[in-house]
């Protein structure tokens, strides 16, 4: 059935832009039904900040330090923080939202546990942390952000790889709320990777998220159409890919 089995496509990687427009062409290929649920994977090239719909840009980007290090930068259309991708696995889950749990907090809690087991098959002992992280020992390996328009449900996240913890401290910071928040003084030591968990490919981290998402679930192997290709691509131009969609607050 096209609502229930899940298209699963393949890893690609795209820059700032084109990614956050791709998840959007998807969501109305799947409000329109000429597509069905589809979980994606995907990586940035060259690396970049997101932010989330409602942050004000200069309070949570270097600006200079983005222009200097070549970091591309984009408004998300999901809510949430500022987030640094260089390597990491992202995915994206978008279907019908009756196929998700109705609370956002248990929405965010069921993707959570399929990024949990993902890192259980790394040999990685992971935790689910309200409202939306994983935490290994404490610290922050995944974060996600979803929001739900057009009766559909849009999550996307990440798994860290491997951190440049300078690069990424460059690029970022943290508002002072943020760190009064926590314990654990430094921004820096609140995050962790695979690689600093267990040293395996990075082919590994891609299997396994794909392994867990699909784990008890009807799939298929799929591609992106034609026309969510030159739908994305359009919307890339258009909103994210758009200084004044960028810098709106």
């Amino acid at each position: 059935m096209l609502r229930k089995r899940w298209r699963v496509l393949r890893y690609e990687e795209g820059n700032a832009a084109f990614n956050m427009a791709l998840d959007e062409a998807i969501a109305d290929a799947v409000a329109f039904r000429v597509a069905g649920p589809t979980m994606r994977f995907y990586g940035w090239r060259p690396a970049a900040v997101s932010i989330g719909r409602f942050q004000k840009l200069e309070e949570v980007v270097d600006l200079e330090g983005c222009q200097r290090l070549g970091v591309d930068i984009v408004r998300r259309s999901t809510g949430g923080g500022a987030v640094f991708h260089d390597q990491e696995v992202t995915y994206s889950v978008i279907c019908p939202d009756d196929m998700m749990p109705a609370d956002i907090n248990e929405a965010y809690r069921e993707i959570g546990g399929w990024i949990v087991n993902a890192l259980k098959f790394l040999g990685i002992e992971a935790t689910f942390e309200p409202i939306n992280d994983v935490l290994v020992d404490g610290k922050k390996i995944s974060g996600s952000a979803q929001s739900r328009r057009k009766g559909i449900f849009v999550q996307h996240g990440t798994i860290l790889y491997d951190i440049d913890h300078a690069k990424m401290f460059s690029v970022l910071k943290v508002p002072q709320d943020k760190l009064d928040a926590h314990s654990i003084g430094e921004p820096v030591e609140r995050v962790t990777s695979v690689r600093e968990q267990k040293k395996v490919p990075w082919e590994y981290v891609a299997a396994a998220m794909t392994n867990a998402f699909i784990m008890n679930r009807e799939w298929y192997a799929g591609d992106i159409t034609t026309d969510e290709l030159t739908r994305a691509n359009i919307i890339a131009k258009g909103r994210y890919g758009n200084r004044d969609w960028t810098f709106e607050r």
